[in-house]
């Protein structure tokens, strides 16, 4: 597929460049002595609202949604070209995402039910990963319009559903900065930089730009924040013992839990708007496909279950 799954190798390549009590995994039952256990049922979950992705399920990059149970999941854009990254608006009626159909990465926005498409940005560089702003009237984003990858952001009226302009670059580094969540108070951006150390760790930043602040410091790639929606802790990918997993922390670089402990790639973590659950991505059973989780990181759920790529989910408010 086209650029399969693009900011969790963008941070392999930004590498080479260069809340409540924390929940803790459940520790496994130990296995029967005088005979094998039956095969664990399967969990059925009651979800909240839906989940939007990419797929290209029908031979090229599109976005989709479906319930949060994984039922009724249905092409949005049906475009011949990628379109990725969706993101939903903190009113749940419009959905960001990033296209290729006008012969570079830039940021398109839709309604929820895929109608009125509309582009944002219009520049010759790549512009690529939406994270709106809580009360709607910014759209954060990465672009390499200025030579090296850099957080952006622009306005948007949510009244009239048109957007684009205030265009402001509010990292202004010569590194890569990438990646950008907004935090559901809204007077915080995280986001993912190697401006420290060969590899990208998280941070986080005033919605201004100023003030950043290093959150994670370790020698693997850590990427691809996601702030619970209590804005009190932050799940991410992070590469720290060997394979991309999922791990949680608090927002002060406290307390941290692995969520995901297999041989598998796990990634794109983004929470239900309760708190109870986190969607991801994994290829665990041979593909990527969109799972969710208890938010300890128990009852895991395949969602998709299709022999296509899925990936980049976002919970809808």
């Amino acid at each position: 597929m086209k650029r399969t799954i693009v900011l969790l190798f963008m941070a392999i390549s930004l590498a080479a460049c260069g809340g409540s009590p924390s929940p803790l995994a459940p520790t496994p039952a130990a296995a029967s002595t005088s005979k094998a256990a039956p095969p664990a049922p399967t969990p059925t979950l009651s979800l909240p609202s839906r989940i939007v992705f990419a797929s290209n399920r029908d031979g090229d990059d599109d976005i989709y949604v479906m319930d949060a149970d994984g039922a009724r999941q249905t092409c949005l854009t049906n475009n011949a070209v990628a379109d990725n990254n969706p993101a939903w608006s903190p009113d749940g009626r419009r959905i960001a995402f990033e296209s290729q159909r006008d012969g570079n990465r830039e940021i398109y926005v839709m309604y929820a039910d895929g109608s009125y498409q509309a582009r944002l940005t219009i520049e010759p560089a790549l512009d690529s990963h939406p994270a709106w702003s809580p009360d709607g009237r910014h759209i954060a984003f990465e672009s390499e319009r200025d030579g090296d990858r850099e957080i952006y952001i622009m306005s948007f009226d949510p009244q009239a559903g048109t957007g684009g302009s205030s265009q402001v670059n509010l990292t202004k580094n010569q590194v890569e900065d990438a990646a950008p969540a907004w935090a559901p108070y809204g007077t915080h951006i995280a986001f993912t930089s190697n401006r420290d150390s060969p590899n990208p760790d998280l941070y986080f930043m005033s919605a201004d730009g100023t003030s950043p602040v290093r959150l994670t410091d370790n020698p693997a790639v850590d990427t691809l924040p996601a702030w619970s929606p209590d804005g009190r802790r932050i799940t991410f990918t992070s590469y720290r013992d060997g394979n991309p997993e999922l791990y949680l922390l608090y927002v002060d670089g406290s307390s941290l839990v692995r969520l995901t402990d297999t041989p598998a790639t796990e990634f794109n973590p983004t929470w239900s708007p309760d708190g109870r659950y986190i969607a991801f991505v994994s290829d665990r059973d041979g593909n990527y496909e969109i799972y969710v989780m208890s938010a300890d990181g128990s009852n895991v759920v395949n969602l998709t279950n299709n022999p296509a790529p899925d990936w980049g989910p976002a919970w809808s408010p």
